[in-house]
């Protein structure tokens, strides 16, 4: 007999995998430096307890330009049409909560 099982496939709440998670990242990748900062504090912070709707959220946000991307980062602009989803706002969200870099003391 052969194996005709279906493959599991993840549920939304599932955490990322290793190897997924690893390929987000890569993706995630910018060519604004101030893009990169927000990217890699919200890998540190968050990246370990990623789920799969979250990392649809992130590959959405992924799709953008950069600048259009910074403008959603800073809050200058909030998502529209079909970026406007559950996921999407949660994941800029965490990023917006990551930050940028440092700020100054006062």
């Amino acid at each position: 007999m052969s194996d005709t099982s279906t493959p599991v496939l993840p549920q939304a709440n599932d955490l990322l995998d290793d190897r997924e998670r690893s390929k987000l990242h890569w993706r995630s990748r910018r060519g604004l430096l101030e893009n990169d900062l927000y990217i890699e504090n919200f890998f540190a912070r968050f990246g370990s307890g990623l789920t799969w709707r979250q990392g649809h959220g992130m590959n959405e946000l992924m799709n953008l330009a950069d600048n259009d991307l910074l403008d959603l980062l800073l809050a200058r602009r909030e998502p529209e049409g079909p970026l406007d989803t559950e996921e999407v706002r949660e994941v800029l969200g965490m990023l917006r909560l990551s930050g940028g870099a440092a700020r100054p003391r006062a």
